[in-house]
């Protein structure tokens, strides 16, 4: 009669690290759903002051309200984490600045988004005026 010996060391070590790969797997999740949502928060700040320095140069300009609402509507249902985010809006002759933050139990994010209000056409009407000067 043969007697065959079981080793349980394979289903000790296995006991073991499955939870530990879970866990990474888990956590890499949560950090691709981390950045996403940076991302996301980030795009809508950048566009909110980009729209804003555009309108900013209109005769009646763009208030921050306004700016607030252009942000959340371009947000609206893309994030995962960060679904209720706050937002600054500064609203200057030269400048749209939008912060925003937003946390989520261990996990902070914030951004920071200017643009320039800028005068095209004067630029190019002084160019054009020079340009003439020059050619008489």
């Amino acid at each position: 009669m043969k007697k065959y010996v079981v080793q349980g060391s394979m289903t000790v070590e296995m006991s073991f690290l499955m939870p530990v790969v879970l866990f990474l797997m888990m956590e890499c999740i949560l950090a691709v759903f981390y950045f996403h949502d940076k991302n996301i928060l980030s795009g809508a700040a950048y566009e909110t002051a980009v729209v804003g320095s555009t309108k900013m140069r209109e005769k009646e300009g763009i208030k921050e309200g306004e700016l607030k609402t252009l942000f959340y509507q371009r947000m609206n249902h893309k994030c995962i984490l960060f679904v209720h985010p706050h937002v600054s809006v500064k609203a200057d002759h030269d400048e749209i600045q939008v912060v925003v933050s937003d946390s989520r139990k261990y996990m902070k994010v914030s951004v920071m988004k200017r643009a320039a209000v800028t005068e095209p056409e004067k630029k190019i009407r002084d160019l054009k005026c020079l340009k003439e000067i020059k050619e008489d």
